[in-house]
């Protein structure tokens, strides 16, 4: 990972300072901060790119929720200073991206989701990954992907350190349990920011029929399929979906100043 974690106050981020206009990435439950790195090499220098590391391991576990995330992340946006956002969120990012479009509409300029949970929660699986089984869970980490090949060994390192720390691993159910008790299928419409949604047509943990549900509740949103993909479009098709989130992009910031 070539971009350096900086430090301020309670908060942990990577920041590319590469323009006005600011997107900010919201990672997954075990989503390391490399998943993210095409859309720093492609967007950081004509944005201001900010990635916070969510404190999922680092919160008392009596606040471990999507709340006391969303929580997080607002505290952060505040400490920062920033006056609006293009938030971008993969699985449980993306549910804690709309979470925080919910209660804070007014900050939000555009909103991207690829794979993300609030309607259909089956991250887990129906088994939780054995500990101590580093092949298990390299084949767990695989299958969310299309091509195996995508996970990388730093990736299934991550997760296998995940699962055999027992406060992690405590803290990642918790999680979980929190994001079923957190549908947002009744506040969808509520969202009129515009909405990208860029989904694999291969995503066995949010399924196809979840984007284009997300599609049909959130009003004002465009849908795009990435064939041969999983879970994360952005690490198995980095170009495609820099692409995609470029035209989305440019049309919002078209429509923005047209409108001012």
């Amino acid at each position: 990972m070539k971009y350096e974690i900086q430090t301020e106050g309670k908060f942990k981020f990577i920041e590319t300072y590469g323009g006005s206009e600011t997107i900010m990435l919201l990672h997954g439950l075990f989503g390391a901060l490399s998943n993210f790195e095409s859309i720093l090499d492609g967007f950081g220098k004509r944005y201001n790119v900010v990635v916070p590391l969510l404190p999922i391991f680092e919160m008392p576990i009596r606040k471990v929720s999507l709340s006391g995330l969303v929580d997080h992340v607002v505290e952060f946006v505040a400490f920062k200073k920033y006056k609006s956002l293009h938030l971008l969120g993969n699985s449980l990012g993306g549910h804690i991206s709309l979470l925080y479009a919910l209660s804070n509409p007014k900050m939000i300029s555009s909103l991207t989701l690829t794979g993300s949970s609030g309607l259909f929660e089956n991250a887990m699986g129906s088994t939780f990954p054995r500990r101590g089984d580093y092949e298990f869970i390299k084949k767990k980490t695989e299958s969310t992907f299309y091509d195996p090949k995508s996970a990388s060994k730093e990736l299934i390192d991550e997760v296998f350190d995940i699962v055999n720390d027992r406060n992690k691993a405590i803290r990642v159910l918790a999680t979980a349990k929190s994001a079923i008790r957190h549908n947002v299928a009744d506040k969808l419409h509520t969202i009129k920011s515009p909405a990208l949604l860029i989904w694999g047509s291969h995503d066995q943990i949010t399924p196809p029929f979840v984007a284009q549900k997300f599609a049909e509740l959130l009003p004002n949103s465009k849908l795009f399929f990435v064939d041969e993909c999983g879970h994360a479009p952005m690490m198995e098709h980095p170009q495609q979906f820099n692409q995609i989130l470029d035209t989305f992009l440019t049309d919002v910031l078209a429509k923005k100043k047209v409108s001012a």
